[in-house]
């Protein structure tokens, strides 16, 4: 398959058309020698402009590591690219409860939600059982949606990634931040998912009950960013993880952050790299005489 006008039309369809600033002057070499060095408590992340598909800054970006419930972006492409109703109720199951990592969970065995709700509260909330659910609803069952999760991931160019599962609890779903990348940028051009991720709050109704759901990233919570599609992710191998894409200087930004050691970090290193954007004059290096790498290239 020739990738090269998938991933144009990729970058080209990020949320919405950004434009350049021109009235700053190309960013100085410090600019250049500071990109790969930003002093993040991540182990592992990526900077990346998917309008021009440039790498702004890296560290350990090929590593290929686990990627907890930053999974749930690829499940959500897998069920939304499925055409199942999303008005569909479904119901939880003893199926759906993790065997893995024994969570709770506050959807009872029992519960019945609309497809679309399980799918907001999987992407805003991070909860497992929906993921479980929407996964084993799909046609061909849980067997089925990973061996489409697997595809897509080919189809994107991600490599190195690999999932085990719908939720993100399998350690043996892994990736590199330079393959969650590619798919934060796929995932931002689902305006569901843009939806369902940006929002802080949901209510969503069980039965006679009606439970609020609260967004898992703070920084959507503050309500003081841009932030255009999000997820985060935990578990012990994986660590703190961060996947989101904003807007920095009028540029369109994806920063993927993995394995900070807690919350604050994972929360710190986006407000850093952030702010390092913002006072190094741009968000972009397309002016530079020495180009910036390019993420998003043909395969």
């Amino acid at each position: 398959m020739n990738m090269r006008p998938f991933l144009s039309l990729l970058l080209g369809a990020f949320l919405l058309p950004a434009s350049i600033d021109t009235a700053h002057a190309a960013p100085t070499n410090s600019f250049l020698e500071q990109r790969n060095n930003l002093a993040l408590r991540s182990d592992a992340f990526v900077v990346a402009n998917p309008r021009t598909g440039e790498i702004l800054a890296e560290r350990n970006a090929n590593r290929i590591m686990p990627i907890a419930s930053i999974t749930k972006l690829m499940t959500a492409l897998v069920v939304l690219d499925g055409n199942q109703r999303l008005s569909e109720s479904i119901t939880v199951t003893m199926d759906d409860v993790d065997r893995i990592k024994g969570t709770g969970s506050r959807l009872a065995i029992g519960s019945r939600l609309s497809r679309a709700d399980m799918l907001h509260i999987a992407l805003m909330s991070s909860e497992n059982r929906a993921a479980s659910a929407l996964a084993r609803n799909y046609p061909g069952g849980r067997r089925a949606f990973v061996e489409a999760m697997n595809a897509k991931a080919r189809m994107l160019g991600m490599w190195s990634t690999h999932f085990a599962d719908s939720t993100g609890l399998n350690p043996r779903n892994v990736a590199t931040a330079h393959d969650l990348a590619k798919l934060a940028a796929t995932a931002s051009t689902y305006p569901l998912i843009r939806q369902y991720t940006s929002t802080e709050h949901r209510l969503v109704r069980n039965g006679k009950r009606q439970m609020q759901y609260h967004n898992s990233n703070r920084i959507v919570r503050e309500g003081s960013w841009p932030i255009l599609v999000s997820k985060t992710g935990y578990i012990r191998e994986a660590g703190r993880c961060l996947v989101m894409g904003t807007k920095v200087s009028n540029e369109p930004v994806i920063m993927v952050l993995l394995h900070a050691n807690t919350t604050d970090e994972r929360v710190a290193d986006a407000k850093k790299i952030k702010t390092w954007l913002e006072t190094s004059g741009r968000a972009t290096l397309t002016a530079q005489s020495t180009p910036a790498p390019k993420l998003f290239s043909a395969q």
